[in-house]
């Protein structure tokens, strides 16, 4: 059974990846176009306020989890107690933004993952061509002269340019065939992988304090509040990762107690090693210079650091190759539960016979998220993942506080404090957070929305195995 340290370190190691090691970087320079025209506004040094602002909003949505996780007979993902609380399609929803948090959050883990790994390469004589580490949507969109240069300089077929980030899709793919061999992450390996996140940043941290230019706080707020907001909304990938440990409920001993402890003490830890992260980051070096997906060994890069980027990005890519292995375990089961409610086709249900694995969803999961990270941006893919997993976020809070009322007598071994408040404020600043998302974003996650409901009634209403029940009891 799991103590509250045992739930505080979860939440480090669930939490602690490639938001800190890469969100972190666009969120303080903000985003332009190779145009120039400004996407979003950055928060600068003020970064730190976003950091904070962001630890608030997800204790109160981490609460909200815990009572749900807690109710149902068997741990389980957002969309497996969903399903058990709300009702199914509210299930669908989460289960289909769940997809945006892992599949297309992991794009983004991979491609941060690549640019650190190439950095690693260079440490030991070998740089990869440009071509062979750049998506195509990354050299598209950047606002960087020599990045956005490899359109041209890259070979092309037919007039296409063929720019493809070899290391990002081979991650996946190797994270894929470990899957697919029944890899499965243990107590003992997280702690490891905790205590190299945490020695990593101990470093970055310890090495930084050194090379501070106060200089470099001025303005400390360049852009306002309008920049420590929409840099929320985009280091809010940084937070990612923290409902998983609700899902710990029935293995927890003494939940009413030890679950808040866990999640809002781990979430006050990250919060507190963000704000520092921050703080040295952008005293480091000057914050328009961060807009890269591997700001942590960039800034050490910029400060003449060399040795020490170089150990920074060996953590950076073991931390962030356990990330994707977590949340590449986890996309299969949730397309697996799924299936086996009927809402998606049975081959999505299918077991190894020998690993005992979704194999199915485990290969074609694996695909998409490798041939999207060889030519995706991982600016862009934040985005997508963060104003679906808020969403979820918000649908969650709010189903907290209608079951109090459809379902007061149901067991509830963990309950949210102050229901009322904590629920409506919950719902409330999950919103507030994906409102400093830019347009684009919400016009994407729209489309995203209409696909799924277009899936769910052409196909899941028919399949369902509950309204099968139902219509079978009715008659």
């Amino acid at each position: 059974m799991l103590g509250a340290g045992d739930l505080i370190m979860l939440a480090i190691g669930a939490v602690i990846g490639a938001g800190i090691f890469g969100a972190i970087g666009t969120a303080a320079a903000g985003q332009v176009d190779a145009a120039g025209h400004v996407i979003r506004q950055g928060a600068g040094p003020a970064l730190v306020f976003s950091f904070l602002l962001l630890g608030a909003v997800c204790a109160l949505a981490a609460l909200c989890y815990a009572e749900l996780a807690a109710m149902i007979p068997q741990a389980g993902s957002a969309y497996a107690y969903s399903y058990a609380t709300l009702g199914e399609i509210v299930a669908w929803i989460i289960g289909w933004d769940l997809i945006l948090e892992y599949a297309v959050g992991n794009v983004a883990v991979a491609i941060s993952w690549g640019d650190y790994f190439a950095i690693l390469l260079r440490g030991v004589g070998i740089t990869l061509p440009p071509w062979l580490s750049t998506g195509y949507r990354t050299a598209l969109l950047s606002s960087d002269p020599a990045v956005h240069g490899v359109l041209q300089s890259a070979p092309n077929v037919f007039g296409m340019p063929i720019l493809v980030n070899v290391p990002a899709f081979g991650i996946v793919m190797l994270i894929t065939w470990l899957l697919l061999r029944g890899a499965r992450e243990s107590s003992t390996a997280n702690n490891i992988m905790v205590t190299i996140k945490l020695l990593v940043l101990s470093l970055f941290i310890f090495v930084g304090l050194r090379h501070i230019n106060t200089a470099n706080y001025h303005p400390f707020a360049p852009n306002g509040f309008t920049g420590i907001h929409q840099g929320a909304a985009i280091v809010f990938f940084a937070y990612i990762g923290f409902d998983a440990i609700s899902t710990a409920a029935e293995e927890t001993k003494d939940p009413q107690r030890n679950l808040p402890i866990g999640i809002l003490g781990g979430l006050a830890i990250c919060t507190v090693i963000y704000v520092v992260i921050g703080a040295v980051l952008t005293g480091m070096v000057p914050y328009k210079e961060l807009a890269v997906a591997d700001p942590l060994a960039r800034a050490l890069q910029l400060a003449g650091l060399q040795t020490a980027g170089w150990i920074v990005a060996l953590g950076a890519t073991v931390s962030m190759a356990a990330v994707l292995l977590v949340f590449q375990y986890g996309q299969p089961r949730i397309f697996f539960s799924m299936a086996r409610d009927g809402l998606l086709p049975a081959w999505a249900a299918h077991v190894h016979p020998i690993h005992r694995t979704p194999y199915t969803t485990t290969l074609l999961t694996g695909i998409v998220v490798a041939l999207a990270s060889a030519i995706g941006d991982a600016a862009e893919t934040y985005d997508l993942t963060n104003i679906g997993t808020l969403f979820a976020f918000t649908l969650v809070c709010t189903g907290v506080l209608v079951l109090r009322y459809t379902e007061p007598e149901r067991p509830r071994p963990f309950r949210v404090p102050f229901v009322w408040p904590v629920c409506v404020l919950g719902a409330a600043a999950c919103l507030f957070v994906m409102k400093g998302l830019p347009t684009q974003a919400w016009w994407r996650f729209g489309w995203w929305l209409v696909i799924g409901l277009v899936l769910y009634f052409s196909y899941g209403v028919r399949h369902s195995r509950l309204r099968q029940r139902e219509d079978a009891q009715a008659r």
